[in-house]
């Protein structure tokens, strides 16, 4: 994650209305956290606790949930850990083998590394394996697929290849992980394989490990392949908490668990099939960085066996839950949380992050026994079970989702840290917080502030022919606020806002470090992290920084520091980019139309690898947005009105009338919730953001419009307007009714 990444939507800060500068009391409390946080300390605590595989299970992940609790105890936190029982298969047995033209055995635990200390300690650890995929032991062809993604089968349709009766072999990247097998069950495969090709993490990126922090050829990346983009959590227990002897579906009707047998491999094993495989060369974005021709396969020449058994028990999740008692507002609610699990030791995922958040509760802790208590409540989670599928923060929301809803001001998350800018997305009313805050903390390889190497990377990458954004420039150029990203999924901020309504942020430091190639494997380790990554964690100390002044701003503030413009005019661009989407899309449809009307594709088709034409679809209707556009006007006249009024009185506020103000705008964003949910997804409830369907990570926003509108489901595209309309007008009525408390 960089800074980059928070700089997607116009320059806000030409309109923006300064808030209060940070209080003397504060910058002491600021100067206090400073002093505090320790990065060797952390590097002690880092050591430690990425010195035994960490999967959920584990002994040492159990270990290291009650060493986090004794911490918090000891720096004077009410604290416990909060047990549930989740679905989570771990590999009984696994096995693949090249069978044809060649037999050769492939697969099997990554081999230990000299340099590498923990490498050598494999007697606890798991296989590589991908969690919620099919059991079954399979022998077919198998038909390299690219990314696996459904624009890769198209272009295979087009050459004549189908993976349907075969194994689908795919590369990461692209995509989200899990719908590789989803997407190729869907394709009629009966297996797939998922390989880290060079291109993305290997010998093209960065020197191999241990040389470099590149993705040596036996390094695997392991994951979950559950359909995140359905649901999050417990498989079992979809919208409510898997607490001990909750009622659980059946497995074979829980429709978030794959149905064929996958399995992750290395690009070493990669290329020992592609060096057998026939057929036609692949297009040209199939390609990746092996020393090799890259070919479909899918004619016979290659034969795979692949066998997976799984124990499908329930596992104990361990989530260590810790709060300091607000004096003034004990209901409300200041979360912040990290993982603690890992794939095997995962010391970048998420023990960076992990160790960064101990800093912060230790210095809290500190200021607690000096006398100072928050005005808020502040909670501290470290959740377990996250790599999985945000299984040990799902069940928890889904749990407490009552009082969440009551209580909860924000969620602020971390996960893995690395060396390099700070990244930042999340709920756009707390940009201007975000960078308040990156321009007090330095830089700890410059000196100058986080925000201002910021500015001045993206102003260097331009400058340089880099791929910035007109708009990101325009924000840096100026000198002013940088705004945020939005968020996706693939971390424990998912259920709060996606889910509850609860406003999140995710924040972290990288873009310098490798880590990248050790990402999910064995060599995800302490040695691996403070060589590459991130050493001496002077990140994890600026980290321990960052989100300590947000997390005390945040508890502290008489009022949250929110400022709705932001939101607003971020919300005002995605309604643009749909628009732009309707229009791009009704253009391709025509030209689609005339080029096969002209038979230009067979006419351009190589007749001795002949390509067919795509297939025709109806034109891209009318979509009706008048309501949609109405209701973002609304909203922006809205939280202007709110803003300047906050900003002229909002000082002078009695305590009264702030506590009704507070009152009014504590669950404000549970208005953009949409009680019916997204299409085929209703746990995802949120109108602006919301993981794709076909991305994962990656956030769609205003998705029940913009992917009804990408998949051509154009009925749902009209109905979601409607829909997303309402949720805004919801938000903007009650930033009028906030603002009328102000007067």
């Amino acid at each position: 994650m960089t800074f980059r990444s928070i700089a997607l939507a116009a320059l806000l800060a030409s309109s923006s209305l300064a808030m209060a500068q940070v209080s003397p009391e504060q910058a002491k409390r600021e100067a206090v956290l400073d002093a505090s946080v320790s990065a060797s300390e952390q590097m002690g605590w880092l050591k430690q606790m990425a010195s035994a595989p960490n999967h959920v299970g584990s002994a040492h992940d159990k270990a290291n949930a009650e060493f986090i609790l004794s911490q918090f105890k000891a720096w004077g936190w009410d604290a416990k850990i909060e047990t549930f029982e989740v679905l989570y298969p771990t590999p009984l047995k696994t096995q693949l083998n090249l069978v044809g033209p060649v037999a050769v055995p492939l697969g099997g635990q990554e081999p230990t590394i000299p340099e590498d200390a923990t490498s050598a300690n494999l007697k606890d650890a798991l296989p590589p394996y991908v969690a919620f995929q099919g059991d079954g032991d399979v022998t077919a062809d198998v038909v390299y697929v690219n990314y696996g993604l459904p624009a890769d089968y198209a272009a295979l349709a087009r050459r004549g290849i189908s993976v349907k009766g075969k194994i689908a072999l795919a590369r990461y990247g692209g995509g989200w992980r899990g719908l590789k097998p989803k997407l190729a069950q869907e394709q009629g495969a009966i297996g797939a394989l998922i390989y880290s090709d060079p291109a993305n993490d290997g010998y093209a990126t960065a020197d191999t490990y241990p040389n470099g922090g590149g993705r040596p050829d036996t390094g695997v990346q392991r994951g979950s392949v559950a359909d995140m983009t359905t649901y999050p959590g417990d498989p079992g227990t979809p919208g409510y908490g898997s607490v001990k002897g909750a009622k659980r579906i059946d497995r074979k009707d829980a429709v978030t668990i794959m149905k064929i047998p996958t399995l992750p491999i290395s690009y070493g094993d990669a290329m020992k099939i592609f060096a057998q495989l026939k057929g036609p060369i692949v297009p040209d974005n199939f390609r990746g960085a092996l020393p090799i021709t890259y070919r479909t396969g899918g004619d016979g020449s290659v034969k795979l066996h692949l066998q997976v058994e799984s124990d499908w028990s329930l596992k104990p999740v361990y989530n260590v839950i810790a709060m300091l008692k607000g004096k003034d507002r004990p209901d409300e609610w200041v979360v912040r949380g990290n993982h603690h699990d890992g794939w095997v030791f995962g010391a970048a995922d998420p023990l960076s992050g992990e160790v960064a958040m101990l800093s912060e509760a230790k210095a809290l802790g500190q200021l607690a026994k000096a006398g100072w208590r928050p005005s808020r409540t502040i909670v501290y989670a470290s959740w377990d079970a996250e790599e999985p599928m945000l299984l040990g923060s799902t069940e928890w929301v889904e749990t407490h989702e009552a009082e969440l809803k009551a209580k909860a001001i924000i969620y602020i998350n971390t996960d893995g840290n690395g060396r390099g800018f700070l990244g930042a997305e999340g709920s756009h009313q707390y940009s201007h917080l975000v960078n308040q805050v990156a321009a007090d903390v330095k830089d700890p390889q410059t000196g100058v502030s986080v925000l201002e190497r910021a500015r001045a990377k993206l102003r260097a990458d331009a400058f340089d022919g880099g791929r910035v954004d007109a708009d990101e420039l325009k924000a840096a150029e100026a000198g002013g606020d940088l705004p945020m990203g939005a968020l996706g999924s693939g971390s424990d901020y998912s259920s709060f806002l996606q889910h509850a309504g609860v406003p999140s942020l995710n924040l972290g430091f990288g873009g310098e470090g490798e880590s990248a190639g050790s990402y999910h494997s064995i060599y995800d380790s302490y040695d691996h992290f403070v060589r590459f990554d991130d050493p001496g964690l002077a990140y994890g100390a600026a980290l321990s920084k960052t989100v300590g002044r947000v997390v005390l701003r945040i508890a502290d503030a008489d009022t949250p520091p929110l400022r709705f413009g932001d939101l607003a005019a971020t919300v005002h661009i995605y309604l643009g980019e749909v628009k732009a989407l309707i229009d791009s899309r009704r253009k391709q449809d025509e030209k689609r139309a005339g080029l096969l009307s002209g038979n230009a594709f067979a006419l351009a088709s190589d007749p001795k690898a002949p390509v067919a034409a795509p297939v025709a679809e109806a034109p891209t209707p009318v979509i009706e947005l008048a309501a949609l556009e109405n209701a973002v006007g609304k909203l922006e006249a809205s939280a202007k009105a709110y803003d300047a009024a906050y900003a002229a009185k909002g000082a002078a506020l009695t305590p009264a009338t702030r506590a009704k103000l507070n009152a009014a705008l504590l669950g404000i964003d549970q208005a953009l919730l949409i009680p019916e949910g997204l299409p085929g997804r209703d746990w995802y409830k949120h109108a602006l953001y919301a993981p794709g369907r076909f991305t994962g990570y990656g956030a769609k926003t205003l998705p029940g419009v913009r992917e009804a509108v990408e998949e051509r489901r154009f009925a749902d595209a009209n109905v979601y307007a409607g829909r997303t309309a309402a949720a805004i007008e919801r938000l903007a009525a009650k930033l009028d009714a906030a603002k009328a408390i102000i007067g």
